[in-house]
This record gives structure tokens, sequence and C-alpha cells, in this order.
């Protein structure tokens, strides 16, 4: 089930993003160094945002969330609790957000992940999302370069199946 988050969510929703995104940076870098500042940032995102947080549920317990932060076409988090990634949350939690994006009247989504998050890129190719750009930045958390992909999909409201009536 997918619902709008709560503000009592908070706690779980920092907790399943942590895990989710130390498991995307695994190799990318220091996650070790990196995990408070990865949390502070979840913490104030999510405190400040809950209302903007779609939650899906595996059974009754949360077991992702996903935002779009500038209330746009861009999705700015899409995080799924990494024992049940690969489930099927991950694409009914993306399909909520396309419909919730096209009914805000945008005819695009669009996203941004590291270049080396090779999960992440896959699963949006699958869902028709297509490497639209290429950057590097200068990250001043992790004193480095970043590598960025950012990838689009066009998206398009879904048909309308008249029945026939044959007399």
């Amino acid at each position: 089930m997918i619902r709008h988050a709560d503000e009592k969510d908070v706690p779980v929703l920092v907790d399943i993003g942590l895990q989710a995104w130390e498991k995307a940076v695994s190799g990318v870098a220091d996650a070790g160094a990196m995990r408070r500042v990865a949390e502070l940032s979840f913490l104030s995102f999510l405190r400040s945002n809950w209302f903007l947080v779609s939650v899906i549920e595996n059974g009754s317990a949360v077991a992702g969330w996903a935002a779009r932060e500038d209330r746009d076409g861009t999705i700015s988090d899409l995080w799924i609790t990494p024992a049940l990634q690969r489930s099927g949350l991950g694409s009914s939690l993306l399909a909520d957000l396309e419909r919730k994006i096209l009914a805000d009247g945008f005819q695009a989504a669009a996203l941004k992940t590291h270049a080396q998050n090779a999960q992440a890129i896959d699963f949006f190719r699958k869902h028709g999302y297509a490497v639209s750009s290429l950057s590097t930045a200068y990250a001043p958390k992790l004193d480095r370069d970043i590598e960025s992909v950012g990838l689009t999909k066009t998206l398009r409201e879904p048909a309308v199946h008249q029945d026939k009536q044959w007399f």
C-alpha cells in the first residue's frame, strides 16, 4: 500500500534512507566517514518535508519512501529497504510518483544518481528512463569530485480502454 507519510514516520524513513544510501555508496565513498552527514541530511529533509513523502508498506511495515523535494518533475528520493529491493516495491512507488508528476502538469520525470550506482541506473532504465546527462561536481563534504548521471523519461497519460459492446 502506498500512502502519504505522517510525521511519526520520520525515524523509520531516516533509517530506510540511510540503509539504502549506505548500500548505494559502497565502493564510491567512505560510507563510514559520511554516515553521520547522510543521517543528518535525511533527518533535516524529513523533519521539515515529511508531507511531501510517499511511503510504501510491505504488510503493515514501512518498506520504502519517495519524494519530489521541489514539487516539480524531479524525483529527489526513492529509497527501499535493502532486504526488500528487487521485490517490486520500488516499481510501484515509481509508478505512483510518475502519476503524480503527470497530474501536476509535468510531461517528464527526471533524477540524478552517482555514476557508479549501477543498480539504480539499471532500475530506472528498465522503467523507461534514458541517460540525459553526465556531470562531475566537487562535493565539499567528501572533498572529491563526484560523477553523476541524469536520467529522464517522457511521461504519457495511461491509455483509456473503452469496452466494446456488441448488440
